[in-house]
């Protein structure tokens, strides 16, 4: 086809032939998409900063995960040397994956990331929008419509579990024989569940991760608190001021408080004022402050 005619459905696009032509109506290769005039355009953006925090969420919730197991399994009131040796692992692997998928993707070699702008909902699911003109015949046009955010996330997922198979049987034998090797196995379901999440759910999580680190940071803490036998508000202070392991877990669950606060308001376009900040503690402090009021010693029966 000489002249460029827009294609039905809003993921079909045609490709450019050296000879002028056009291509029939189809999905767009792999780094290109297709625009307002149905030609297949290359990726030329520069991921915004929510695209980062996306990026980052990624990485960070399955570090959580791979520290919560190892506390899981390693079962110790206070931290020793021998979990954190494993919590250093967790954070090499993590770390590591991060830098080589960055650095295998377009450009390779760079830590900057040439993509397709995510626009709306739709750009995570184009398998749902393959047309059918005149109720005749399927055109299939799935494409990463938001490359590469969609499939870069199983390529660290996949670097994630090789490179903890290299790093952490050699530190748990070392450190704890035991226990270590049920954090490399709890690893091995959790990773291949995170990936059908994002295949099922990778735009939901997208457009909604702010507020999923928000409850969850919030949640975290409350169960953080509930675990402590001794629930008046003096040793509540007492005990997250002077025990280390407590003063580590709540500035963890601070940070990524403050993390999805940061988010909600980069994906509204607003810039973070420094009063959102006092938000970060709120959650803490509003258990510490209500937890008399819930002892369930204190309900009376009528």
């Amino acid at each position: 086809m000489s002249v460029l005619m827009r294609c039905p459905g809003i993921y079909c696009g045609r490709e450019s032939f050296p000879d002028g032509n056009w291509s029939d109506c189809g999905a767009c290769p792999r780094g290109f998409r297709t625009n307002s005039s149905s030609a297949c355009v290359p990726c030329d953006d520069i991921p915004v900063l929510y695209d980062w925090l996306y990026l980052g969420f990624i990485a960070v919730f399955a570090l959580v995960l791979h520290w919560f197991c190892i506390d899981m399994v390693a079962m110790r009131r206070n931290i020793p040397k021998e979990v954190i040796a494993l919590h250093c692992s967790a954070i090499l692997e993590i770390v590591a994956a991060s830098i080589i998928t960055l650095q295998i993707m377009d450009p390779v070699g760079s830590f900057n990331i040439r993509s397709c702008r995510a626009q709306k909902l739709s750009d995570w699911y184009t398998l749902l929008h393959n047309p059918t003109p005149n109720y005749e015949q399927t055109l299939h046009c799935t494409q990463e419509a938001v490359y590469p955010l969609y499939t870069m996330v199983f390529v660290f997922y996949a670097f994630g579990i090789l490179i903890m198979l290299l790093i952490r049987p050699l530190i748990a034998r070392k450190f704890l024989p035991k226990q270590g090797k049920f954090s490399i196995y709890a690893a091995l379901y959790f990773f291949p569940i995170l990936a059908l999440f994002h295949a099922v759910g990778g735009g939901l999580i997208y457009h909604s991760f702010p507020y999923i680190t928000i409850v969850l940071s919030v949640l975290s803490n409350a169960v953080h608190f509930a675990f402590k036998l001794n629930q008046t508000m003096k040793s509540l202070i007492l005990s997250s001021v002077s025990d280390v392991k407590n003063i580590i877990v709540i500035l963890g669950h601070w940070l990524l408080h403050g993390y999805g606060v940061m988010a909600a308001a980069t994906l509204h376009g607003l810039t973070l004022h420094p009063a959102m900040l006092a938000l970060v503690p709120l959650p803490a402090l509003f258990y510490i402050l209500t937890a008399r009021f819930t002892d369930p010693h204190k309900l009376q029966e009528e």
